[in-house]
């Protein structure tokens, strides 16, 4: 039924057009399911390339097998009048994304969490209680976001403990990491030119490579910056948005004490 859980009969249809090369809407139509169940289902079982109809079937069982009581039946609404099953649809459907980006599930979903929290920011054990995973898991996820500086540690010096933040300069951060390692792959294809020589095939094809990350570091560099002018420019103008954000930041900060 379009409401319930995917059968196993569901799943051989997903499997048949993915291989058939139809998009997840043209799938979610056939079953006459939402699009976003097919882009999850398919996400968790090993992407286009990997889902395998039987192989998802006994993971969903295994799931069913370990599944937990439900919780209580969420509000009506949550405080600023938003639907907990859109946000939740929300927050399903940006791990999806991330995960497509490369992310592994679990970083994602932190990352994700940490996004659609209004505050911000969480500690490991709201994290664990938000996501009802290992700390383990949550300490493995919020190390590679930390690596990758999508997101920043707090310590909060009253409760002793860390908070994991999410700001404006997340993305920044993260670009700008992304845009130092592209600056690393062009110097080091440089150097690798020079060794094989740049009359040679191979090193004509390392200096290409070289040139091309250059360019591209640069530009993405000055896009960055770019941004950050211009939000910054709209951040503190008369009216703008900036220090509500910055009050709400810091009622939040003052709550989480």
């Amino acid at each position: 039924m379009p409401g319930g859980r995917l059968t196993h009969e569901d799943r051989q249809k997903i499997a048949e057009g993915l291989a058939a090369g139809l998009t997840y809407t043209e799938i979610a139509g056939g079953l006459g399911r939402p699009i976003s169940t097919v882009t999850r289902e398919v996400a968790r079982n090993g992407g286009p390339g990997g889902y395998r109809a039987e192989r998802a079937q006994q993971a969903a069982q295994g799931r069913a097998r370990r599944r937990k009581p439900p919780p209580p039946p969420p509000a009506a609404t949550d405080a600023h009048g938003r639907d907990p099953e859109a946000v939740n649809e929300l927050a399903e459907q940006f791990t999806t994304m991330l995960v497509g980006t490369g992310l592994p599930r679990m970083t994602a979903r932190v990352l994700t969490c940490l996004y659609v929290t209004d505050g911000g920011s969480l500690t490991a054990a709201e994290l664990v209680r938000r996501l009802q995973v290992s700390p383990a898991s949550i300490s493995k996820a919020v190390g590679e976001l930390e690596q990758q500086e999508l997101i920043r540690r707090e310590r909060d010096p009253r409760r002793r403990r860390d908070r994991y933040v999410i700001d404006a300069d997340a993305w920044f951060r993260g670009w700008m990491a992304s845009a130092r390692q592209n600056t690393m792959l062009a110097d080091f294809a440089r150097q690798g030119a020079q060794i094989l020589g740049t009359a040679t095939p191979a090193g004509s094809r390392m200096q290409d490579i070289s040139q091309f990350f250059e360019h591209v570091g640069r530009a993405m560099i000055q896009a960055a910056e770019e941004w950050r002018q211009d939000y910054a420019t709209k951040r503190t103008a008369p009216g703008g948005h900036g220090a509500a954000m910055r009050q709400e930041s810091r009622s939040s900060a003052t709550a989480g004490r």
